[in-house]
């Protein structure tokens, strides 16, 4: 079963972010089978720095793009990706304690920020620079 399933609603109406978006879903959705397989012992602690990465380096994208285009809400924009990234450490570090909560903890706060990120954040980004398809 996928951790994050894509909900019509994440989209932001970009056929390249929403693309670029579902990549860090799939890529998510990966970690996560492979985290749940039976029979071996996966390394958890890699696979979460792996999630960490992707989105790490999907955030560096986007923010090199918004300098690019001097975008007037790059400093709340950025803030709310620390915060995810500093979510997503907090699960790294209690994993060892608590796999079952981290593993809950991780899906339900990816969800809630998904949805509320991509229909904030980078819809406005997009539409306010003009990069929306018609």
């Amino acid at each position: 079963m996928a951790l994050i399933e894509w909900k019509a609603h994440y989209s932001v109406g970009v056929e390249a972010v929403d693309h670029e978006h579902r990549e860090m879903i799939d890529l998510i959705n990966e970690v996560h089978e492979k985290l749940i397989a039976e029979g071996e012992a996966p390394d958890v602690t890699a696979f979460l720095g792996e999630i960490f990465r992707a989105i790490s380096a999907h955030f560096a994208l986007e923010e090199r793009f918004m300098r690019e285009h001097r975008y007037d809400q790059l400093g709340e924009h950025k803030a709310a990706h620390e915060e995810l990234l500093d979510d997503i450490r907090d699960i790294m570090d209690g994993y060892e304690a608590d796999p079952e909560g981290a593993r809950a903890q991780l899906s339900s706060r990816l969800d809630s920020w998904f949805t509320d990120h991509f229909k904030t954040h980078d819809a406005r980004l997009h539409h306010r620079l003009g990069t929306h398809d018609h």
